[in-house]
């Protein structure tokens, strides 16, 4: 049996307002934008490497996802905009504290295949961000460039996404974004 090797976004500035996320054997790739002065997060699927398509912007696509966080950088709502579409949900009510009182850097939602998944900052040595399913599957995990490695033109962050999970990958790229946004913003 062939196994497929995991998807590994490169994450090519680190910026969760202005990035891409390509992965390493050009399968997918996602253009991530902010206009200047706005709070709304676009995320686009794109059909070539960001390296590539740098020439080609501004974009003449439509976003798949939005994230339109309040004018204060608190949590706002998210729009999934590809078929089948759904109406938009708060942040808050989308990805949900896992316990009452426990970190706001634990939450959870639904996926669209209605399983339930779990996002956990550094639960797990060598990984930033850890998302599992309900019962701790390793779903993805997103890594830091290690401080002792050179990167040269690229963040060196990586978003590795396991293949089971591939029919996730928009949810994921976008549930990951708005984590990152919480721990920077301390929401």
């Amino acid at each position: 049996m062939h196994r497929m090797p995991p998807i590994t976004l490169e994450d090519r500035t680190g910026i969760n307002t202005n990035t891409d996320f390509d992965d390493m054997y050009d399968r997918i790739f996602f253009h991530v934008a902010r206009t200047p002065g706005q709070t709304t997060t676009k995320i686009y699927e794109m059909t070539i490497r960001a390296s590539r398509h740098r020439s080609t912007l501004p974009l003449d696509k439509e976003p798949i996802i939005l994230l339109d966080f309040a004018p204060d950088e608190s949590l706002g709502t998210i729009s999934f905009l590809k078929a089948p579409s759904q109406p938009s949900i708060s942040m808050g009510r989308y990805l949900r504290k896992t316990s009452i009182f426990g970190s706001s850097l634990s939450r959870k939602f639904f996926g669209s295949d209605g399983r339930e998944y779990r996002w956990n900052h550094r639960s797990v040595a060598g990984q930033e961000w850890t998302c599992t399913t309900a019962e701790n599957y390793l779903v993805a995990h997103y890594d830091l460039k290690p401080l002792d490695v050179k990167a040269y033109d690229v963040s060196g962050n990586n978003f590795i996404i396991y293949d089971s999970f591939k029919h996730l990958i928009p949810e994921l790229v976008a549930s990951l974004i708005i984590m990152r946004h919480i721990s920077q913003y301390n929401l």
